[in-house]
């Protein structure tokens, strides 16, 4: 038997049948040792896999060293003293490491102890972290909101609901897009934004639509008006009167439009403008009367401008949009319902028309 390198040669000897002689063979057999196994790997086995240490070592490591004695540590971690010895020493055998000098019954911090105590600190800072940032989680203090909308939703619906929002939870951080269809459908079908409020009725594609409530648009006058005498206007009213119109290419333009030719009423034109806010502006100012949407009326209301119920009901609806496949969240979800709130308390002012703009 030769030996080299931690490889033996095993001489083997066969017979062969039919012409009964003996052959010499010689195979190897390698030695798994440290040198056999560098002679097929290339370097040194690893280590044997130790047994894991346990959080709970970890953590009576940590109560010894900031306490600086067992019975302290035991109280922190509502466990008993022998306990806490038990599994230090259990944590050291583990390690491998001598972390304690036992020095008339009292433990102090080697070397090798004080280097690993670094090392746990760092991750029980990652530990606070963890906790901090959950807690932020919990509170919104990390979350963000992008909402795309009609302009006339980012001037008269939206402040509202930001403040009953933001109210308990301040260090939200919210984008209020104002955009105009059908790009703000198109924004909306891409995914860009967690919400949207639009006016239509249809749904855009890749997203669902919740109908958040449908009213009427109401009529508005500067708070001198001699019509404010009525609690309710029919079109009749606003014969020759000097009226303030939204722009022609408006689908409530030529909805209203239709209407006044149906009952033969023609208005006197003043002016015409894009926006129901631009409307309120110019009636504010005495210029006209106009019919707008009850969010906008409101906004403005008491602020040298009343309105009243129209006879006709004009239907404006506010649509609630969410893109499928943005991921949600609670701070969505707590967005929508202070927005159910707002479009709730809107809905009582309307069914108390002069609660809001009646004449001093």
């Amino acid at each position: 038997m030769a030996k080299d390198s931690g490889k033996i040669s095993i001489p083997l000897y066969v017979t062969a049948r039919r012409a009964n002689k003996k052959y010499l063979f010689v195979t190897s057999l390698f030695i798994y040792d440290i040198e056999s196994t560098r002679f097929l790997y290339g370097h040194a086995p690893p280590e044997p896999a130790m047994h894991r240490i346990s959080l709970r070592q970890v953590a009576i490591f940590h109560a010894v060293m900031t306490s600086g004695n067992l019975t302290e540590a035991a109280a922190q971690l509502h466990t008993s003293q022998p306990t806490v010895s038990r599994e230090l020493a259990r944590f050291e055998q583990l390690l491998a490491l001598k972390l304690f000098e036992r020095v008339r019954g009292r433990l102090r911090p080697t070397a090798q102890g004080l280097q690993l105590f670094e090392e746990v600190k760092r991750a029980y800072y990652g530990l606070e972290r963890i906790e901090d940032a959950a807690s932020q989680i919990r509170q919104f203090r990390r979350a963000t909101l992008d909402i795309v909308c009609l302009p006339a939703f980012s001037q008269s619906l939206l402040p509202q609901v930001c403040r009953r929002f933001l109210a308990p939870y301040p260090e939200v951080s919210l984008t209020i897009t104002p955009q105009e269809s059908p790009l703000l459908e198109e924004w909306l079908s891409a995914q860009r934004y967690d919400l949207g409020l639009t006016e239509e009725c249809s749904t855009p594609p890749g997203c669902e639509r919740h109908a958040l409530a449908t009213l009427n648009e109401v009529c508005v006058l500067p708070d001198d008006h001699p019509l404010l005498c009525h609690t309710i206007l029919t079109p009749a009213h606003f014969a020759a009167q000097p009226y303030i119109s939204l722009s022609a290419g408006d689908s409530y333009r030529h909805t209203l439009d239709a209407l006044f030719q149906r009952a033969g009423v023609a208005r006197r034109m003043v002016a015409e403008t894009h926006s129901a806010a631009a409307v309120c502006a110019l009636v504010r100012q005495g210029i006209g009367l106009s019919i707008v949407n009850p969010l906008t009326a409101l906004d403005f209301a008491g602020r040298g401008l009343a309105w009243r119920p129209f006879s006709v009901a004009v239907p404006f609806t506010v649509s609630l949009i969410r893109p499928r496949h943005r991921p949600g969240s609670a701070a969505v979800e707590t967005f929508i319902a202070s927005l159910q709130e707002e479009i709730t308390a809107v809905a009582g002012l309307l069914r108390a028309p002069h609660a809001n703009n009646e004449k001093n």
